[in-house]
């Protein structure tokens, strides 16, 4: 994908956010910095209207489903993808609770123990960032690591209380 095929700007809807712990702050931070980083993102209805990125990438949970709003350098909105997020309450649920252990592991765990624990946290990262590009597919065009990233902002946005 072209360089101007990406997001150089994300939010997250604070108003759904409510933190849980320093860990899930921090994994917000690090994903944000590399999403920005590096990432491939086309909104292909956005793209075949002649829009070009880089883009700012707004997302939020309303009523359930994921908002994704996508916007040009100048904050004009170019489309908002609505998501349902059915299929993803358990691979969410899945991921928080082994990062739970994966955190708890960190702190008093054999390092052969914290290997098990990351490959199992990996392996359902993963498989939602399928699930995710399954579900954009048509939407947006994305590379897996841009969809583990998105993953993981989609996670933080389900933490409440």
């Amino acid at each position: 994908m072209a360089d101007n095929h990406r997001i150089a700007h994300i939010s997250l809807d604070e108003e759904t956010i409510i933190w849980r712990n320093a860990d899930v702050e921090q994994e917000r931070r690090v994903a944000i910095f590399d999403l920005i980083e590096e990432n491939c993102f086309k909104p292909v209805r956005s793209v075949e209207r002649g829009a070009g990125g880089p883009y700012r990438l707004g997302l939020s949970v309303q009523d359930g489903r994921l908002v994704m709003a996508i916007s040009d350098e100048g904050e004009q909105l170019l489309e908002q993808l609505i998501i349902g997020l059915a299929r993803f309450r358990r691979p969410i649920r899945e991921y928080f609770a082994i990062c739970d252990s994966y955190y708890q592991a960190i702190r008093k765990a054999t390092p052969a123990e914290i290997e098990t624990i990351d490959m199992a946290r990996r392996g359902i990262h993963n498989n939602a960032a399928e699930l995710l590009m399954e579900r954009l597919e048509g939407k947006v065009e994305l590379d897996f690591p841009t969809a583990r990233r998105l993953f993981t902002l989609i996670c933080v946005l389900h933490i409440k209380g």
